[in-house]
């Protein structure tokens, strides 16, 4: 093994600062995931792109960064952390500036795409570069909760400054926002950022990129698709597809003496069960978040910038126990912070579990709020455990499987529990005879417009009780698996205090054999 890491040295004020460096791409990326949603009406009427095309000008970005996240973390290996964060950089800003400029609907699905695949550089180089910086246990949990947190903010901010530059700019001002963002990071990086790389790392083997690609792009494509109203077999044959090819890519791995992806860092105990709990914790909040939201508009009738502001109060939460659980990890054992943390959400989804459609307002923000609270922990100390167990080296490879984690969650949550609800909702509603309101709660709210008074109140007050109780399901599925979660982390992650710098040891992957 060859590596430039000095065990056990504590961080430095260049370090500090090196991690305000890294903090920016994280907390543009969180950014970026609103911004875009809220200019999809600008850019409908400025490039006029057919319905197919919007759609791919919303999720190409998000393929992309799923389906590239592990090729690029085990390149940072490879190439330099450093050195890959600054050419990602590099070409983030460029695709920024051409998205912004796009003047017809494929010139913007391209630059999104390019967009995604420079994205996918970032995260994973970001988190790899922390645990490489804060060697020290106590250290780095505080390190990764800032990232956290950056995260976070950049989610409430998302909103705001989205809505203040299509207010006075025009659509393409979301992108270039991207640009100066960029330009410090190539200016500071190559100063402040230290160059980690594993020279024992062996060539990419080209087949497993595109093997991994084959086997990711079709499961996430697959289960967006699935959460549509009107998705056909294509998406399940997808989905098989993903995974067949997915058997084919880890048979692969097994068989190369320099894998993509090193498959003994699943035998690392704490390591795997921390990314089944952020998988799982993710799949909760994707499914969560969508309905929330439309409860919000739909059912309470808010404007998306009131329902924006009371999503809040949930996203400062979230900033605020990420921050924290260090601190307490410090004193208690992670675990036991991440398993609280989990109760306190699993009664913020029983909250959600016994919501009427009639006057729900404030037990829904605060059984949501509960929800963000409670998953703070389990973002910042899972992965902490998930780049702390993993050998030096391969702090790339541990953490775009942390970040790949999180996205398969997300797209789980949309198409599991986004089905689940849809499901109550349409058996126990029934749409007038040649309607469309039975599809959808936004169908019918659409429809009760066009009813004469009485009607139009009856439709919509049993389409709003027929959403929430798609919701209430959703919230008791969540409140079950989250008390799991609770259970299975406290039984498999070790009873052992955050700074112990030796602690883990015996679990995690051996450098020589890593390597």
């Amino acid at each position: 093994m060859s590596t430039t890491i000095e065990p056990q040295h504590r961080a430095g004020p260049r370090e500090w600062l090196g991690l305000a460096v890294l903090a920016l791409p994280t907390l543009l990326l969180s950014i970026d995931m609103s911004v875009l949603h809220l200019a999809v009406p600008h850019i409908s009427e400025s490039l006029l792109p057919s319905a197919p095309q919007m759609l791919w000008i919303i999720d190409i970005y998000g393929f992309m960064i799923a389906g590239f996240l592990v090729t690029m973390g085990t390149l940072g290996d490879r190439i330099g952390r450093r050195r890959l964060l600054l050419i990602g950089a590099a070409a983030f800003g460029v695709a920024s500036v051409v998205a912004a400029y796009a003047d017809t609907p494929a010139m913007l699905i391209a630059s999104r795409a390019a967009l995604g695949v420079a994205g996918a550089t970032l995260m994973p180089s970001t988190l790899a570069l922390i645990s490489n910086m804060f060697q020290d246990a106590r250290q780095r949990g505080v390190a990764i909760a800032v990232w956290v947190t950056m995260f976070s903010v950049g989610v409430a901010l998302g909103p705001v400054v989205g809505g203040a530059l299509l207010e006075y700019f025009w659509w393409g001002s979301v992108f270039l926002l991207n640009v100066p963002i960029m330009a410090v990071l190539l200016v500071a990086g190559p100063r402040l950022l230290p160059e980690y790389r594993d020279a024992d790392a062996g060539r990419l083997d080209l087949a497993s990129v595109a093997l991994s690609l084959a086997a990711i792009l079709p499961i996430i494509y697959g289960l967006k698709e699935l959460a549509k109203d009107d998705a056909g077999p294509l998406p399940l044959l997808a989905v098989v597809a993903g995974l067949v090819v997915g058997v084919f890519f880890v048979r692969r791995q097994r068989a190369l003496a320099s894998p993509l992806i090193d498959l003994r860092l699943f035998r690392n105990r704490p390591l795997a069960t921390a990314l089944v709990a952020m998988l799982f914790s993710m799949l909760i909040a994707g499914g969560t978040y969508l309905f929330v939201t439309q409860y919000l508009q739909l059912v309470v009738g808010l404007s998306p910038l009131r329902a924006g502001l009371w999503l809040l109060p949930a996203a400062l939460a979230l900033i605020v126990t990420s921050m924290l659980s260090p601190v307490l990890a410090g004193k208690i054992a992670p675990a036991r912070v991440v398993a609280a943390g989990l109760a306190v959400s699993a009664v913020g989804h029983l909250m959600l579990a016994l919501l009427d459609s009639q006057g729900g307002l404030t037990q829904l923000v605060v059984g949501f709020l509960l929800v963000y609270a409670g998953g703070g922990p389990l973002i910042a100390l899972g992965t902490d455990i998930v780049v702390g167990s993993a050998p030096p080296e391969q702090a790339g490879s541990a953490s775009a499987v942390s970040e790949t984690s999180t996205e398969l969650g997300m797209a789980l949550g949309v198409a599991v529990l986004g089905s689940v609800g849809a499901i109550v909702y349409r058996s126990q509603f029934t749409a007038p005879e040649g309607s469309a309101a039975g599809d959808t709660l936004a169908a019918a709210v659409a429809a009760a417009q066009q009813l004469p008074g009485d009607a139009g109140a009856a439709l919509l007050a049993a389409a709003r009780d027929a959403f929430t109780g798609g919701l209430n399901l959703v919230g008791a599925i969540s409140t079950v698996i989250t008390v799991l979660l609770a259970v299975a982390v406290l039984t498999m992650v070790r009873d052992r205090p955050a700074g112990d710098a030796e602690a883990g040891a015996d679990d995690a992957v051996p450098a020589q054999a890593a390597s």
